[in-house]
């Protein structure tokens, strides 16, 4: 049974349809890659995973559970199978890189304290930042604040880790250190959603591509097929475009 399952998934902002019957699976541990122009619905397909935006129609399943509800303690609870990192960081300037990451644990009291901080110790240290546990966000620079956001995602535990374009904020000489952490979750049999632009890395760290083109996925495959024969002319000129900016 996949880990995640989504079908049909539909979304509207007034008249315009932004998703419009989108379905994949995920297998645990699997590295999944979105691909595509702005506007294409991808950002909007993970705000609807993360239960940040309520899709139109479709289904949501972990583990063949459908998630979808129109209860908001449903959709809190629910909102803990995803963890998002999103591409401009989010973390809180008054706080510490380790109450960041311990908060959302600690506010839903599921663990006792020293487990928590134990926690969050760890998953710094996963990320090359131990050192920096009691330095505030200002402190830090682009890609040491995005690996602490990686860490805070981690610290609930999801099922499923997505990430809206995580090197999008960063010059590219700090992209590295960032897709580094990644590429280790992916050792750890981390089950990941990455939206990226980053096209060399979605290559080499996916096992399976989706590329969107006007709220649809327009292809799927393994990066090999996808990245090497395309079989949408949309898909070609999309990776054409993509080299010469790149």
């Amino acid at each position: 049974m996949p880990i995640l399952q989504v079908n049909n998934l539909k979304k509207g902002f007034g008249s315009t349809d932004v998703l419009k019957g989108v379905s994949f699976s995920l297998e645990q541990g699997q590295v999944l890659s979105i691909i595509g122009s702005s506007g294409s619905g991808k950002t909007t397909l993970l705000r609807c995973l993360n239960f940040l935006e309520t899709p139109d129609a479709g289904e949501i399943l972990i583990n063949g559970k459908e998630l979808l509800s129109n209860s908001e303690e449903e959709v809190r609870q629910n909102r803990l199978h995803f963890g998002l990192v999103f591409q401009d960081f989010n973390l809180f300037p008054q706080y510490t890189v380790l109450k960041n990451v311990t908060l959302a644990p600690s506010l839903l009291k599921q663990h006792p304290a020293d487990e928590i901080r134990e926690k969050a110790l760890s998953l710094l240290e996963q990320v090359g930042l131990s050192q920096k546990v009691d330095a505030y966000p200002w402190q830090l620079s682009g890609g040491q604040q995005q690996r602490v956001a990686i860490a805070r995602a981690l610290a609930l535990n999801p099922e499923v880790l997505c990430f809206d374009e995580p090197t999008s904020a960063l010059d590219p000489e700090l992209t590295g250190e960032v897709l580094r952490v990644i590429r280790g979750l992916k050792e750890r049999n981390t089950t990941m959603i990455v939206v990226t632009h980053e096209m060399e890395f979605a290559k080499s760290v996916a096992d399976v591509v989706i590329y969107m083109a006007e709220g649809v996925i327009e292809e799927t495959g393994t990066p090999e097929a996808v990245f090497d024969h395309p079989r949408s002319e949309k898909t070609r000129a999309f990776l054409r475009g993509a080299q010469e900016r790149f």
